[in-house]
């Protein structure tokens, strides 16, 4: 077996490629089509063109997480002294207590107290109980429950992946843009972001062709966003998330699939659950808890047969996940066919459709 280093998954991004901002309307987004096994295996389409590239009797699952304002600015207080720190809530422990990543963890320590919020609101104030590697730490609030959670939406901010907001600051504007248009469980701290392109409008016309809509839950923490540090990429860890998928759409799914149809999963967040939740012979079952699956190339896929997600960057978990999807070789095409066309980068980028290499005897 061959050794995956983590130099095989890089490529060159020119800056001007990262998007800032989505396109409106959504579904006017560009769409790449990578199909391995044909003569042009790159094509580009729109995603309003998602109708007309599935066909009736297939079926879109998508990951139903709602984003919560999880990021957080405040000030430390210490005696006399302030300091300001940052902190994105990935893991809520109880009714009070979450964990979080600070910025700069090193201006934090166990009794501390933060004062969140903006000038003229009261504020939201919260204790360190705990530090630990990577920046982490434990928050203990003063508020509790559905005191804390209506708290949190008033001085939160959507938590903005670090490639956007090192050139600009989250506003109004993304509590909506970084939402899906279905998202209902609250719970996530980044969005799925291939359910970003969808509308109202391409909802229906996708089930007016026959397509059928199936929503899963996965709660997307910040692992997504984490840097890959072992150069031996298998020595990796992903951090947990929950997810869920009840029997009703478990067993809807594996009729799919028994009649012909193709399972179009939206995003790898949805793809990772299906997969979590697959027997070997490619059955969904019924499924509730947490997941670390963690794929790259060699894996062998049970559940989904195309793949809808944005472009992910270099020498991430998501690039390896689309790698083995797909192809490297492929991929790498792929993702040089997009810098050079002028595609859109990451979360509010553009997408890519993708099919799934040909297994390897």
């Amino acid at each position: 077996m061959v050794q995956l280093r983590l130099d095989d998954f890089d490529y060159e991004l020119p800056p001007d490629r990262i998007a800032l901002r989505p396109v409106h309307p959504r579904d006017a987004a560009r769409l790449l089509t990578v199909s391995p096994d044909i003569a042009e295996p790159l094509q580009d389409r729109c995603i309003r063109d998602l109708p007309e590239l599935l066909s009736p009797g297939d079926a879109l699952i998508f990951n139903d997480t709602r984003v919560i304002p999880a990021g957080l600015a405040g000030t430390r207080r210490r005696g006399d002294t302030v300091a300001h720190v940052e902190v994105t809530l990935y893991r809520r422990l109880d009714p009070a207590r979450w964990r979080a990543f600070a910025r700069p963890a090193k201006r934090l320590k166990p009794l501390d107290r933060i004062a969140f919020g903006g000038e003229g609101d009261a504020p939201l104030w919260a204790n360190v109980e705990e530090r630990g590697g990577e920046g982490e730490v434990t928050l203990a609030f003063d508020l509790e429950g559905s005191e804390l959670d209506t708290a949190l939406r008033k001085s939160g901010h959507m938590p903005l992946p670090p490639y956007i907001g090192r050139k600009r600051a989250p506003d109004h504007q993304d509590r909506q843009d970084y939402q899906t248009v279905y998202a209902a469980h609250e719970g996530a701290v980044a969005a799925p972001t291939a359910g970003l392109h969808f509308t109202d409008d391409l909802l229906e016309r996708l089930k007016k062709r026959g397509i059928a809509l199936h929503f899963v839950t996965l709660h997307v923490g910040p692992g997504t966003f984490l840097p890959v540090k072992q150069e031996d990429v298998e020595r990796h860890r992903m951090l947990s998330e929950w997810g869920e998928i009840d029997a009703a759409t478990a067993q809807a799914l594996n009729a799919v699939r028994g009649t012909g149809g193709r399972l179009v999963a939206v995003g790898t967040t949805a793809l990772r659950l299906l997969e979590s939740a697959a027997r070997e012979n490619g059955k969904i079952e019924a499924f509730r808890g947490e997941t670390e699956l963690f794929i790259t190339p060699g894996y062998r896929f049970k559940a989904v047969d195309l793949l809808l997600t944005n472009f992910h960057l270099p020498r991430s978990t998501l690039y390896m996940l689309v790698s083995a999807f797909s192809g490297l070789d492929l991929m790498k095409s792929a993702y040089a066919h997009a810098v050079e066309s002028g595609y859109r980068f990451y979360s509010y980028g553009d997408a890519c459709l993708l099919e799934p290499a040909r297994a390897t005897p």
